[in-house]
């Protein structure tokens, strides 16, 4: 029977929980044949005893049973996941500022990982160049943050969760209820970033030291400009202070 890695468990946690409100013997019987589990489910003790009687170890019986259906094989999880998405509707977390708005889309990103914690409705993620001179930037956009009595501001040098700086940067975007972004410099990294901010449905508010530095194609979104001195600077943490008071924190994307 295979080890599950601390990555693999952290990923079942949160579809043994879906499975322990949604299945039905229906769902594992379907399951188990989809996996080659069918013995598996028909022989637990408890699982669908507690599901048709409404006993309250239901969950912690999904929870045992879909280990179980990994450890056989680590190749099931992914049907597993196939299985669920295409078969509930509602199935995954809205990322998206706002959340409901227009057609809506279900993607599989294969350079990413899609992060297993839980979105924040009080963090704000901030894209900029590294480096001393973005201190000063960097330090009040996180006033700015502080002043709304809500927000704080994050950026991935903050961090340091995975082996990869673009898994790490991904997982703030994602998890973010906003982000900031720097133009100035027109720093690649950070419009690609904002392109996958864009992507994710978040609130993007861009920054720049210089109109030249916003290229044509993301000029019509508006964004602030600000002069990297100390007026200039207190100037830009009122304006973002202003900005993010105008979000409305209430209507952060949970599932």
């Amino acid at each position: 029977m295979a080890y599950l890695d601390p990555e693999t468990s952290k990923r079942l946690v949160p579809i043994g929980r879906f499975m322990g409100e949604k299945f039905t013997g229906a769902h594992w019987n379907e399951l188990g044949f989809l996996t080659g589990s069918d013995g598996l489910v028909q022989g637990h003790g408890r699982l669908l005893r507690s599901l048709s009687f409404g006993d309250d170890d239901y969950p912690e019986a999904c929870l045992a049973v879909l280990g179980s259906i990994v450890r056989n094989d680590p190749a099931n999880l992914k049907i597993v996941e196939d299985y669920i998405a295409d078969t509930f509707e509602e199935v995954g977390r809205n990322v998206s500022t706002k959340p409901g708005i227009g057609t809506t889309i279900r993607f599989t990103p294969s350079v990413f990982e899609v992060p297993v914690e839980p979105l924040d409705s009080k963090m704000i993620a901030v894209m900029m160049p590294f480096g001393p001179g973005f201190t000063p930037i960097y330090e009040t956009i996180k006033r700015a943050c502080s002043d709304t009595n809500w927000f704080y501001a994050r950026r991935a040098d903050d961090i340091w969760e995975h082996a990869t700086v673009i898994q790490d940067v991904f997982s703030l975007i994602f998890r973010s209820h906003a982000v900031i972004c720097d133009y100035t410099g027109r720093n690649p990294n950070v419009f690609y970033e904002a392109g996958i901010a864009h992507t994710l449905g978040k609130t993007v508010i861009p920054i720049t030291q210089s109109a030249a530095d916003v290229p044509f194609d993301v000029s019509h979104h508006r964004y602030l400009s600000y002069h990297p001195n100390g007026e200039g600077l207190a100037t830009l943490g009122q304006k973002l202070t202003d900005r993010l008071i105008a979000l409305d924190p209430v209507n952060a994307a949970y599932f």
